[in-house]
């Protein structure tokens, strides 16, 4: 018996009957030879966890950009928070913690420089619209090469629950996953906590401003308000799977209206405050600049990219290279093309 099938045997007499076990995966859109040793769910964390997006999400905006001091969240920490929170909710239901792993490290890699602000531009240039989930299935799908080929050919598991990761409301559509409905909710919990903490940090927000109500049924600090959606989440679902066909992921009433409220005042009063749309306004400019220029010179992007303008369009092929840059190299970008230089050479400017 090959490691594989091992451990998929162990995952048939160990899970939850309502996990998701990788030898019932739906399967990828090309099909491949299965592994010698990793299930598809591992396979699809490695090939994520090595791709260039999921790097570059160590330079891209959470909430703040490029603040002072080492402390502040980035994309990636974002995104290793949610995986150990999700890891946390899906031991306690005991689901498939590699399906979960591969959907949290892949969740984001869509995201643009600037996180929303960055989003939200390219939503208004791209004829097609632009939402940063739905581009992260491009990124693994289109934009990555693994292997010499055109996407990572990823499980459908995976790709569904990072499709469906996004979104608060009632009328969102939930994954298929029970694996995929805990990124979900791990996202919602792990940003509107750390953005609280980072909001903190730079002198934002206090905790006497956050409302008192939330904070009294929640937890007054950080690691408690985890610990408390984490521990409510796990009891409550056990407690409403009593058949594997009532597939909900949740907090209990009480304790999901308070985090709700919690996150609508973060909208409030940082996402939508001054701070935050003073920087949306300078990311903005740049995007958009950007954006222009290159629809103009389409020859300044490399190879790849105009392959796909080509193929999709010539928009679709500008929001795919500038959705995949860091705010680094975004700002490096502009600077190059709109910041004047000296044209003067060093050998004349210093022979004076």
């Amino acid at each position: 018996m090959l490691i594989r099938e091992e451990i998929e045997l162990r995952e048939v007499n160990t899970l939850a009957p309502y996990a998701t076990l990788a030898h019932l995966s739906k399967g990828r859109r090309q099909a491949e030879v299965a592994d010698n040793i990793r299930t598809a769910f591992m396979v699809d964390r490695d090939r994520i966890i090595h791709s260039k997006s999921f790097r570059r999400l160590k330079h891209k905006t959470q909430v703040f950009i490029a603040p002072p001091g080492d402390h502040y969240r980035s994309r990636l920490t974002h995104t290793l928070e949610v995986n150990q929170i999700a890891k946390t909710i899906g031991a306690g239901l005991n689901l498939n913690l590699d399906l979960i792993e591969a959907i949290a490290l892949g969740h984001d890699v869509g995201h643009t420089p600037f996180a929303h602000s960055g989003e939200q531009i390219l939503n208004e240039l791209l004829p097609d619209g632009f939402h940063h989930n739905e581009n992260s299935i491009r990124v693994l799908t289109r934009v990555e090469q693994g292997t010499g080929k055109t996407g990572l050919n990823l499980s459908e598991e995976v790709l569904d629950g990072i499709l469906n990761h996004s979104g608060y409301g009632t009328n969102a559509k939930p994954a298929f996953t029970l694996e995929g409905q805990v990124i979900r909710l791990s996202d919602k919990i792990a940003y509107v906590q750390h953005d609280i903490d980072d909001s903190i940090r730079a002198g934002l927000l206090t905790i006497k401003d956050i409302p008192k109500e939330y904070l009294e049924i929640l937890g007054f600090t950080h690691s408690k308000r985890i610990a408390t959606l984490v521990t409510d989440t796990i009891f409550y679902t056990k407690q409403k799977l009593g058949t594997i066909n009532d597939f909900q992921v949740a907090p209990s009433p009480e304790i999901e209206k308070s985090f709700r409220g919690l996150r609508n005042f973060m909208f409030e009063t940082i996402y939508k405050g001054s701070v935050c749309q003073a920087e949306r306004s300078r990311a903005t400019f740049i995007i958009e600049h950007l954006y222009n220029y290159y629809l103009k010179r389409p020859n300044k992007m490399g190879e790849f990219y105009k392959q796909i303008a080509d193929e999709e369009g010539l928009e679709r092929a500008v929001a795919d290279y500038i959705a995949g840059m860091s705010d680094a190299y975004c700002v490096a970008m502009f600077n190059d093309i709109y910041i004047p230089k000296s044209l003067v050479p060093d050998a004349i400017k210093n022979s004076f």
